[in-house]
């Protein structure tokens, strides 16, 4: 039996209902949307906090520490990255933070979306472009939540299932969908991340120990 390649297949990611959904965002991709809406749209993140609720082995969580103020990070698995082991959509909402940007679990994104924009005043979230798609999605989501920007990567970005490695290839194609503050809505923006993985990416990205946790 020969394998189906079609683009349509290829962009799928699906995941066992009780996967921890374990990829990895390589540091660059996360640093090319807070340096994009810096250059682009004039943001700071000057004494602001964040909060990363599905951290991982800390991956992202580096890249938001040069950035912002004050970075809390939990998951709900033990990466043994040293990160509270917290359920981030049971229970009551955390304490606000500023914004909240994360890799949500691809089965949970909308509720990561959801409680994100509970407590805190912008959320972004790495995700497939095809989440953009979607009539149920638009219906729950979108048209209720309105994006304020969506950025499109122009380069591929290789999230490998369980480890972060420089190299690779992948099919799949993805964006970052931004929420602002209460005040700042209007039209959604579709813009374009330009090339910037060789300006963005460090040797260091890939320092990880035995388990691949953030060296």
């Amino acid at each position: 039996m020969t394998q189906n390649t079609s683009s349509a297949v290829m962009q799928q990611r699906s995941e066992p209902h009780d996967s921890l959904d374990d990829f990895p965002t390589p540091p660059w991709a996360t640093r090319a949307m807070l340096d994009h809406m810096q250059r682009s749209y004039g943001w700071s993140f000057d004494g602001m906090s964040v909060r990363e609720p599905a951290a991982n082995r800390g991956h992202m969580v580096r890249p938001l520490q040069e950035y912002f103020a004050r970075v809390e990070a939990s998951d709900i698995h033990d990466y043994g990255a040293g990160f509270p082991v917290q359920d981030y959509l049971f229970g009551l909402p955390p304490p606000r933070t500023d914004a909240t940007i994360t890799n949500p679990p691809f089965r949970l994104a909308e509720q990561f979306i959801k409680r994100g924009l509970e407590c805190s005043n912008s959320v972004a979230v790495i995700v497939r472009s095809a989440f953009l798609e979607g009539v149920g999605r638009h219906r729950d989501l979108f048209s209720i939540h309105r994006p304020r920007i969506v950025l499109q990567f122009t380069e591929r970005v290789v999230m490998h299932k369980g480890k972060l490695a420089p190299t690779g290839s992948t099919a799949t194609a993805y964006c970052w969908i931004i929420w602002t503050p209460p005040g700042r809505h209007g039209p959604t923006t579709f813009d374009w991340i330009a090339p910037c993985r060789k300006r963005l990416e460090r040797a260091e990205d890939y320092q990880t120990d035995k388990f691949g946790r953030v060296a």
